[in-house]
């Protein structure tokens, strides 16, 4: 797998991000929304297994390769397991979608209006493994609750400190600090969020370039300086909480930045549906959200 064919798709493709990284804590919640409850397994590993088939059935459905999705985002089991018989990174880049790993081991408890991530004591091995297999990059979510400067201050510099550590393994990480929908702060937050991204993207080297995952800011365009900094390979939104339509009518406000949903993609999807069902629902959300991430 070229590297180069990689950065071009993901810098310059006209498309958007699927986050299939849902992990331990909120596994539950992503099966119970497919249609599949707690009583339908008595442990961790069939937990992952039933979450596996999900992601499986989703990366090797007609609509997923039909170009508009460029790259997808990984729980660590995910990238080691199978899809349609091949490793799943191999199986995504087949289709023209580039692999990314999740590596964030959770978050901290709240201080100073933020959740900082927990230590990744195994990041570089993780990202040994994740290169040999293939993956473009990474991505790592800490969350903003309070515009406290000081807080926000020490989430940005904690991002980029494994940003630094995960660029000299080879790979292109995704920062993600993302603010809290549900905020009352949340346009305050926004801007000290943009002047610390910026601050710490002046000071990187000249090789080193980051792509970004934010929430939708309050005030449309706010983060245009950011999809334009020489250091951003590219600007990608989460949802946040956001329902599909939502989360696409904000986007779609927002110029150049383009989509990285989870719920937003997920949320009509059953196991109940046939295989033609699911792939005509999955499709609609891909062509809703491909169109706000260029519009």
């Amino acid at each position: 797998m070229a590297n180069s064919e990689m950065m071009s798709k993901i810098e310059n493709g006209q498309g958007f991000i699927a986050a299939l990284d849902q992990s331990g804590g909120s596994t539950p919640k992503a099966l119970a929304g497919y249609g599949i409850g707690a009583d339908s397994f008595s442990n961790d590993d069939e937990m992952f297994g039933l979450i596996h088939k999900m992601r499986s059935r989703i990366i090797t459905s007609p609509s997923f390769g039909n170009g508009k999705v460029i790259g997808a985002i990984l729980f660590e089991k995910t990238m080691n397991g199978d899809a349609g018989g091949k490793p799943v990174p191999e199986a995504l880049w087949d289709r023209g979608v580039v692999p990314f790993l999740k590596v964030d081991k959770g978050l901290q408890d709240e201080a100073d209006g933020v959740q900082l991530m927990k230590p990744i004591p195994d990041l570089d091995e993780q990202c040994k493994l994740a290169l040999s297999k293939g993956v473009f990059g990474t991505k790592m979510r800490s969350v903003i609750n309070k515009a406290n400067a000081k807080g926000i201050a020490a989430i940005v510099a904690q991002q980029f400190d494994f940003g630094k550590q995960i660029l000299a393994n080879g790979l292109v990480p995704i920062i993600e600090p993302e603010v809290n929908i549900k905020s009352d702060e949340r346009a305050e937050c926004d801007q000290i969020l943009l002047g610390e991204l910026t601050k710490h993207l002046d000071a990187l080297a000249d090789d080193q370039r980051v792509m970004l995952k934010l929430s939708i800011p309050v005030e449309a365009n706010l983060y245009k300086s950011l999809v334009d900094h020489p250091k951003v390979v590219r600007l990608v939104a989460l949802s946040g909480g956001y329902s599909t339509e939502e989360a696409c009518a904000e986007l779609a406000k927002n110029e150049g930045m383009i989509a990285s949903f989870s719920r937003g993609l997920l949320q009509d999807l059953r196991v109940s549906q046939s295989d033609e069902e699911f792939d005509a629902v999955l499709g609609g959300a891909i062509d809703q959200i491909y169109r706000a991430s260029i519009a």
